[in-house]
């Protein structure tokens, strides 16, 4: 059986799992890789597996793995195996990893094989020491092909701790770690210990070797939600400005306050990445308004819909036409892909949008 890592890991955090036979993870994320651990581990300790980690440093160290599958334990019901490494199993291997999967679907033993691979392309998938995983065992492909797997398999973890953002929060999250998988659910961690540290405390303890990692699973977990306030308060540093104060002195045409604000906010460390974020929403916005869209149906707050009117009144659309190149060029400047300073090209859209122009247009 084949399945991608989003259509996997939602089952295996349900109470029951059956673990045992093969097991194949391949892909090029690592942290996916730690998930399906993670999601695979409960459940081992729950059955009394003993689980235990062997690296491939050549084909023989299949010997070992197979060894280690053939020993009783006095005190585990069975046993658990994580193999690394990317060393293939010869014939003789791949037959007794068929007949082991056979036996595991037969009832005839409880033995569990996860082996972690990098990412196997068609070709490899056709090979013969990967049929036994795919015919009798489980696959799972752990890789992410889109922004949507991502965001989606986010949110998973985001219930997990306890957590729903909204879709502006999402916004400003994904683009603050640069679309960054780790960097999002380690910022989703510390968004659990400030806003739900009871539901995290919780998942600690229900980790405890000593706890019921299987009833732990099966508890619906309460959520708190998040709007964009929430996580812009968790995000900002100890700045005197954030980027909030920023789009209110750029709606509001204050250029020398805009000016004030990014160099504060470049003094302080403030992620070039937030900065732009909120530069960029604006702009959007305002062109959005400009072709006759509704302000509610932006989003935008009934607070803030008259500066964001005023700044309507300030530009044309010839314009704002040359925005989305200024923002793509911040964007490079950002990850690096052209020479001139990020904090420049920032203060130059937030001039331009605050209606005052370093530069003349053609």
């Amino acid at each position: 059986m084949q399945d991608t890592f989003i259509q996997a890991y939602p089952k295996l955090l349900q109470p029951s799992v059956a673990v045992a036979g093969l097991w194949l993870a391949h892909g090029d994320e690592p942290l996916l890789s730690q998930w399906l651990i993670d999601a695979l581990r409960p459940h081992w300790r729950a059955q009394n597996y003993a689980i235990k980690r062997i690296e491939l440093v050549s084909v023989k160290s299949w010997q070992e793995v197979l060894s280690e599958l053939g020993s009783q334990s006095l005190f585990d019901d069975a046993s658990a195996l994580i193999v690394t490494g990317n060393h293939k199993p010869d014939k003789a291997v791949i037959t007794e990893l068929e007949r082991f999967a056979v036996d595991a679907q037969a009832g005839a033993h409880s033995h569990s094989l996860l082996w972690l691979t990098p990412k196997q392309d068609k070709r490899a998938q056709t090979s013969k020491w990967f049929a036994p995983f795919a015919q009798y065992g489980h696959v799972i492909d752990c890789n992410l092909y889109n922004e949507q797997q991502r965001q989606q398999l986010l949110q998973i973890q985001a219930q997990q701790f306890g957590l729903t953002l909204s879709q502006e929060a999402w916004q400003l999250l994904m683009s603050h770690t640069e679309h960054h998988l780790l960097s999002a659910y380690q910022t989703l961690w510390r968004l659990s210990y400030l806003f739900a540290p009871e539901l995290l405390a919780n998942m600690d303890n229900s980790s405890n070797p000593n706890a019921n990692p299987a009833s732990a699973s099966s508890q619906p977990v309460a959520s708190i939600a998040l709007d964009i306030n929430d996580l812009q308060a968790a995000l900002v540093s100890d700045t005197q400005f954030s980027v909030f104060d920023l789009s209110d002195a750029m709606l509001a045409g204050n250029s020398a306050q805009v000016a004030k604000i990014i160099f504060q906010l470049k003094a302080t460390d403030e992620p070039t990445t937030l900065v732009l974020w909120a530069i960029s929403k604006d702009m959007r916005q305002i062109m959005q308004l400009m072709d006759g869209q509704d302000p509610q149906a932006l989003g935008i707050w009934r607070s803030k819909q008259g500066l964001y009117q005023q700044a309507c009144r300030r530009h044309s659309k010839a314009q704002t036409a040359a925005w989305p190149a200024l923002l793509y060029k911040c964007d490079q400047a950002i990850k690096g892909l052209v020479r001139q300073p990020a904090w420049e090209l920032l203060l130059q859209a937030a001039l331009e949008l605050s209606g005052q122009r370093l530069f003349k247009t053609p």
